[in-house]
């Protein structure tokens, strides 16, 4: 399928690696502009200067810090004061595993600023313009541990939860304005955060992190973990045109399969 978001400009969060780097790279591939967000300069930098600019397009970064949610309402905020979007993709790092007896009311009031409060608040100062224009796509990057928590992750478990049914909520006021939302439940897929969570469940089990891997491939119908860059083409797709009649969906996707829609 041929997909084009030439003079769309797009906002990806967590945009530095993994699965938010794919996806920024893919939006670009498809025409669109793209502002990448995250903590890493250097990197957001070096990812700036490999995106491609063949259809015109203008790339720039923010540098923001998710974890310190007063500093990053200050960058946002600022950002928007200047520029508009059409896209918008939130996506932040995710809070530290653990069960919910290790958690603390701290950790998750922290947790609720990093994956709820962050995404909100960018949201509502996205779809302003998005208003205007009566079109635009939200997307959130999410977790399977929606439909089934997790029980070495409860604080993800516990917010990304109240995110999915916030963000379905909002789909039912905007879809009139011709702005879809959808949330993506992310399963397997090779980056550093499944990495470290591997090393983490390796050592609580008393077992190898390839043996939890290969546990981990098993699980997946495909037998096989996800590259980031299949994760960037479904974005692609839900950004554009062609999915203007998808909102409101919670959607499953594990180790380079789409599992439902």
């Amino acid at each position: 399928m041929k997909i084009s978001l030439q003079g769309k400009s797009a906002l990806v969060g967590g945009s530095s690696k993994g699965i938010g780097e794919a996806i920024a790279r893919q939006l670009a591939e498809s025409g669109a502009n793209v502002t990448l967000m995250a903590r890493n300069e250097g990197r957001l930098q070096k990812i700036v200067s490999e995106l491609p600019t063949t259809q015109r397009q203008k790339h720039q970064y923010i540098t923001v810090d998710f974890s310190n949610f007063e500093g990053f309402k200050a960058k946002i905020i600022s950002f928007f004061t200047q520029n508009s979007i059409d896209i918008l993709v939130n996506n932040t790092q995710g809070p530290e595993a653990g069960g919910a007896l290790e958690k603390k009311v701290e950790d998750y009031q922290a947790a609720f600023d990093l994956l709820f409060k962050s995404v909100v608040l960018t949201t509502e100062l996205a779809i302003k313009h998005m208003q205007r224009k009566q079109w635009g796509r939200i997307i959130n990057v999410a977790s399977v541990s929606v439909k089934e928590p997790l029980s070495y992750l409860a604080l993800s478990n516990s917010i990304r939860a109240a995110l999915v049914t916030w963000a379905k909520s909002l789909a039912i006021d905007v879809a009139k304005d011709g702005i879809t939302i959808n949330n993506i439940l992310t399963g397997y897929f090779d980056t550093d955060r499944i990495t470290q969570l591997n090393a983490k469940k390796a050592e609580k089990m008393g077992v190898s992190v390839s043996e939890v891997r290969a546990a981990m491939e098993a699980q997946v119908p495909m037998k096989r973990i996800g590259d980031p860059s299949e994760y960037g083409y479904l974005v692609a797709f839900l950004a554009s045109k062609q999915a203007s009649y998808i909102t409101g969906t919670n959607i499953p996707i594990d180790g380079g399969l789409l599992k439902s829609l």
